[in-house]
C-alpha cells in the first residue's frame, strides 16, 4: 500500500532569491505570487503535485528569511516553524552564500533535514565561490533543467517519507479475514470513510486478504458464525467490542495501528504506562493534527479522552488541546502526560518532531488508541499482536 501522506519539500532562502519561481518551474502553474518587490510571499504556501518516481508530494513556499519589515519577524517565524514540517528542504540563493543563507543551512541540520542548493539566477551570474560539503544546483527558472531538479530532488527525499508502507505488512496473511469495526455515530463524517479505515482496507486488497467492514451493532450476530483473524475497532467502541470479540481473537484500533506507521510504537506504549503515576491537578496535552468542526458531546480529544482519563485515575486533572500542527506550548516539562491522535492527516516526520521535543522536555507521550485501551482495561490485548 503506497503511503498516502506526501513528504513535504520546503522551499528557502532570502527575498527575491526566486523562491517562488523555483516552485512556479517546478508546478507549471502560477502557484505562488511572483513580483520584483521584496517579502511578496508573507505566509507559507504549500502546493500538491505529483514528481515521477516519488509520487504526489508538498511544496512548500516560505517567506524570505531576511525580511525586516514591519512585520517581518512574524513572517520569519513562520518560516522556521515550517522546519517542523518539511521532510526535504531547498536552499534557493542568487550571488553567494551570505550569512542568512549559513544560518538556514544551520537549522536545516539542527533539525536532522537533508537539504540541497539551487543557485538561482545563474543565466545573470554565475557562482564565483566553490561550496564544499552539499549539492548546488546552477539553476535558471527562464530555462530551467528540470530533469537535474528533480534528479536532486529524489536523491535527497528521504525513502521512509514516501516509500510503500504496509499498516498490516506482516501480522496479515494472504487468504485471511479481518473484520474492521466502523461505527456510523454522531461523530462519524457523513458519506464517507475516515482515512485510516481507507488505507487499512487497501493495505488489506494489497496483502490479499479479505476486509469486511461492519457496524458496532452488527459484530456480534457476525461472530456468531464468523472466526476472523484479526479485529480492528474505532477506538471509541473499543470497550464494546472487546466485550463482544472472543478472547482468542486478535482485536486492535485503527489509531493503535496508526501508532505504529506514524510515531514511535515503543514510546508510545512506554507513555501509556505513566497513566498509573497521574496526581490530581497534573496537566495533560492533547495533541490533534488536523483542523475539524469540534462537537462538544461526542469530540474524542477534547470531550471523551479527558473524561476516561479522570474515570480511570480518579483525579481531577486539566487539559490543554492543541489542534492542527500548531507549536507546542512553552514550558513542556509543565506536563505529565502528551496524548498523540493516529495522525492520518500528517506524515511520520511531523509527529516524530513533535515527539523529539517532548521526549527532550521529559513528558511521556501515548496515542489516542493506546490511551482508550488502557482506560478500559485492554491495553495489554489491543497492542499484543505488535508486541
Amino acid at each position: 500500500m503506497v503511503q498516502l501522506n506526501r513528504p513535504h519539500i520546503g522551499i528557502f532562502g532570502k527575498m527575491n532569491a526566486g523562491k517562488s519561481s523555483l516552485i512556479n518551474t517546478l508546478t507549471g502553474q502560477d502557484t505562488s505570487v511572483v513580483s520584483a518587490q521584496a517579502g511578496t510571499t508573507t505566509d507559507p504556501v504549500k502546493k500538491i503535485i505529483e514528481l515521477l518516481d516519488i509520487g504526489p508530494v508538498t511544496l512548500v513556499d516560505t517567506a524570505g528569511v531576511d525580511d525586516t519589515s514591519l512585520l517581518g519577524q512574524k513572517r520569519v517565524k513562520r518560516t522556521l516553524d515550517s522546519l517542523e514540517q518539511v521532510d526535504l528542504a531547498v536552499l534557493v540563493f542568487s550571488g553567494e552564500l551570505d550569512a542568512y543563507d549559513q544560518q538556514l543551512m544551520a537549522a536545516f541540520s539542527a533539525h536532522n533535514i537533508p537539504f540541497f542548493l539551487v543557485h538561482n539566477k545563474s543565466d545573470i551570474q554565475k557562482l564565483q565561490t566553490e561550496i564544499k560539503g552539499t549539492d548546488v544546483l546552477e539553476f535558471s527558472c527562464k530555462k530551467p533543467d528540470l530533469p537535474a531538479l528533480l534528479s536532486l530532488i529524489k536523491k535527497h527525499l528521504p525513502p521512509s517519507s514516501h516509500a510503500p508502507c504496509g499498516i498490516l505488512d506482516g501480522y496479515v496473511q494472504a487468504g485471511d479475514e479481518v473484520v474492521l469495526v466502523i461505527p456510523v455515530d454522531a461523530s462519524a463524517p457523513a458519506g464517507r470513510l475516515i482515512l485510516p479505515q481507507v488505507q487499512t482496507i487497501r493495505n488489506l486488497l494489497d496483502i490479499g486478504a479479505a476486509a469486511v467492514c461492519l457496524k458496532d451493532t452488527e459484530l456480534a450476530a457476525y461472530l456468531k458464525t464468523h472466526t476472523p483473524s484479526l479485529v480492528v475497532t474505532d477506538s471509541q467502541a473499543f470497550k464494546f467490542v472487546n466485550s463482544v470479540v472472543p478472547p482468542q481473537i486478535p482485536l486492535t484500533s485503527f489509531s493503535i495501528l496508526f501508532s505504529r506507521q506514524k510515531g514511535d510504537f515503543e514510546a508510545f506504549l512506554a507513555g501509556t504506562r505513566a497513566i498509573d503515576a497521574l496526581q490530581d491537578g497534573d496537566k495533560i496535552l492533547i495533541m490533534e493534527s488536523c483542523s475539524h468542526t469540534v462537537n462538544k458531546c461526542d469530540d474524542i480529544g477534547r470531550t471523551k479522552i479527558p473524561a476516561w482519563l479522570q474515570k480511570y485515575t480518579g483525579k481531577k486533572l486539566e487539559f490543554t488541546v492543541l489542534a492542527n500542527l500548531d507549536a507546542l506550548p512553552e514550558n513542556l516539562s509543565r506536563y505529565k502526560l502528551a496524548v498523540q491522535c493516529g495522525g492520518c492527516m500528517v506524515t511520520r516526520t511531523q509527529i516524530l518532531r513533535r515527539l523529539e521535543k517532548l521526549r527532550a522536555a521529559g513528558v511521556p507521550v501515548s496515542n489516542y488508541g493506546m490511551t482508550i485501551a488502557f482506560c478500559h482495561g485492554i491495553f495489554n490485548r489491543a497492542t499484543e499482536i505488535f508486541r
